[in-house]
């Protein structure tokens, strides 16, 4: 399981230093994609592949899953981690992600998002906590 927050400075070639926990989880090779809400999805290999299965059992007459499977594998990568513990990303998702030089990097359990920092504080604000914690209630997940 991925957790914690993390900031990092990406440079000027678009590398960005990978957490050590994380990268214990991921290993020396792993799958970097457009995610939701302007971030980007990070897996482990075998993470990956559980995903490909799942997509593999979709029916492709559904236009939207369809639209959904380009938008999540034709964006994929695969990113190679370098002596320094550094990934190259590459620039169609720096630029999807709006990745500038201030990065945030957060364990979600199953993955990793990678956010610009201006926007992860914007959309994760949590000043509606109370009024999310009360819909995942309704979905059976309540602590």
């Amino acid at each position: 399981m991925f957790m914690g927050e993390y900031s990092h400075t990406l440079d000027a070639k678009g590398r960005l230093s990978v957490p050590a926990k994380f990268r214990e989880q991921l290993g020396a090779s792993f799958v970097v994609t457009k995610g939701l809400d302007g971030c980007l999805f990070v897996y482990s290999m075998e993470e990956w592949k559980n995903i490909e299965e799942k997509f593999r059992q979709v029916p492709l007459t559904t236009k939207n899953a369809r639209k959904f499977t380009r938008f999540f594998f034709a964006s994929a990568a695969q990113c190679d981690v370098d002596k320094q513990g550094r990934i190259l990303i590459p620039a169609s998702l720096r630029e999807y992600a709006d990745l500038q030089k201030e990065v945030v990097s957060v364990g979600v359990l199953t993955r990793v998002e990678i956010w610009n920092k201006d926007k992860w504080q914007e959309d994760n604000d949590y000043e509606d906590m109370d009024e999310v914690a009360e819909q995942m209630a309704e979905l059976g997940l309540s602590i």
